[in-house]
């Protein structure tokens, strides 16, 4: 891998992590694309390393907050977000260690990714325009254990996990930005898992410059991406991450079939 595919697969990641795009589908079109190798458990799981450490610093006073709260008053109702947190984070978790092969194999067809990318876009669309969008929404234990059940569908790559938590967030009436919060909070511990499952198979000859470079681009890819996207739905809807979404299936289902 060339130290430019290195840059590109970080940007990537960093974009379609925190972005509702689906990352995974981007990962998995990219070499498909390009004609390019796998590029390695190892650099996957210092990708997600890196988008990991950027949520945590992004988000660092929030998680400071809850873990205080959770800690020294847990029965109190800001005390008991952080146990809601931990208790939405495990239908991803079991979905991601029962049906990993099937996530890393078959749900990777292009065909399957480009109708994933379509129809959940399709959906987070719906949910931006009919969801209620009201700050005072309570964020219930009911609630985030419906938006941790979503997050499960991001197993398949093209569903987004960001975009199928926000599109739940959305229609359980809570607004872009808590949804966009709550979606980044949720990744917390889903990407952190995955992490450090892998990276206990990792060895030092897996650790070269292309990887560094990755890993650098994506953490400060990640750094702005989260940025951004938390200024930008103060005022806009999700609906340019909708049409990208549905040109880029169509585009991908014209190269399988015209290829």
């Amino acid at each position: 891998m060339t130290i430019f595919d290195a840059v590109l697969l970080g940007l990537l990641q960093a974009l379609g992590e925190f972005l509702p795009i689906s990352s995974s589908a981007h990962l998995a079109l990219l070499p498909y694309f390009r004609g390019m190798e796998y590029q390695g458990l190892a650099f996957d799981v210092m990708l997600h390393a890196a988008t990991l450490l950027a949520v945590l610093l992004y988000f660092a006073k929030d998680w400071f907050v809850l873990i205080k709260d959770g800690l020294t008053r847990p029965t109190t109702q800001e005390g008991r977000k952080l146990w809601y947190l931990a208790a939405a984070t495990v239908p991803a978790a079991v979905a991601g260690l029962l049906l990993n092969d099937l996530a890393e194999n078959t749900f990777r067809n292009p065909l399957m990714i480009a109708i994933c990318l379509m129809v959940f876009a399709c959906l987070l669309g719906w949910a931006d325009k009919k969801g209620r969008k009201n700050p005072d929404t309570p964020i219930l234990f009911s609630t985030l254990m419906i938006i941790g059940c979503a997050q499960a569908l991001a197993l398949m790559p093209g569903v987004s996990r960001s975009g199928i938590t926000i599109t739940a967030a959305l229609l359980l009436g809570l607004s872009r930005s808590t949804s966009a919060r709550i979606s980044f909070l949720l990744s917390t511990p889903i990407i952190g898992g995955a992490t450090l499952l892998e990276l206990r198979h990792l060895t030092p000859a897996d650790f070269n410059m292309p990887l560094l470079w990755g890993f650098v681009s994506a953490f400060l890819g990640a750094l702005l991406v989260i940025g951004w996207l938390m200024k930008y739905i103060k005022t806009h809807s999700f609906n340019v991450f909708v049409y990208y979404r549905l040109i880029l299936g169509l585009v991908i289902i014209a190269f399988y079939f015209w290829k």
